[in-house]
């Protein structure tokens, strides 16, 4: 017979600690901050995560990487993965002004981790990067296929949709009004028609 599940084995805890550490930051956030998160206290907290708020911090951008893994699996199975993509970019004008506030947790983490600690940079870096790179393989196809008219390169213009979401992701605090940002992503979405 099996004993308590650990606290890990509940995603809704990695969730939950996930959603304080958009709001506030890795450096903001506080043992009691993620204690009230999870309903875990002090002694379980540090049975079930070793390497304390750093590890909960790593396990919950892992959980924006098995988000855009999802995503990629969506697009591989998609008749239009660009249409895709442009309404991935265009649902970011619909969000809440709490959704708008908080930006991307990885961009937010890159941002914040640099000059701090490089491991956590590093990490939200490579997600970036494998985000970039699901949008190159993406371009290429559908420029292969005819389906983009852009003869630029597939390496510039996933580059390119990196750069608009981490400036998507600032804008978006700076105006929450629907209007303004859908006017803003479509000029953004034209270089990729």
């Amino acid at each position: 017979m099996r004993g308590r599940p650990t606290l890990y084995e509940d995603v809704n805890m990695i969730k939950n600690a996930q959603e304080v550490f958009w709001q506030k930051g890795y450096s903001a956030t506080s043992l009691s901050d993620l204690q009230k998160a999870t309903g875990a206290g002090a002694g379980s907290f540090y049975n079930t995560f070793k390497g304390g708020k750093k590890e909960v911090f790593r396990k919950a951008i892992d959980e924006r990487r098995l988000a855009f893994d999802a995503f990629k699996k969506e697009l591989n199975n998609y008749d239009a993965p660009l249409e895709l993509i442009k309404d991935f970019f265009r649902s970011i004008a619909e969000a809440d002004t709490n959704e708008h506030k908080k930006g991307c947790i990885i961009a937010n983490t890159v941002v914040e981790m640099t000059y701090i600690d490089e491991d956590l940079e590093a990490n939200a870096v490579q997600i970036l990067k494998e985000v970039e790179q699901m949008f190159t393989e993406v371009i290429r196809a559908e420029q292969i296929k005819g389906n983009l008219k852009s003869k630029t390169s597939p390496e510039i213009l996933g580059k390119y949709l990196i750069t608009f979401w981490c400036g998507l992701n600032t804008l978006r605090r700076m105006y929450q009004e629907q209007k303004v940002l859908k006017d803003q992503i479509e000029m953004q979405l034209a270089v990729i028609s």
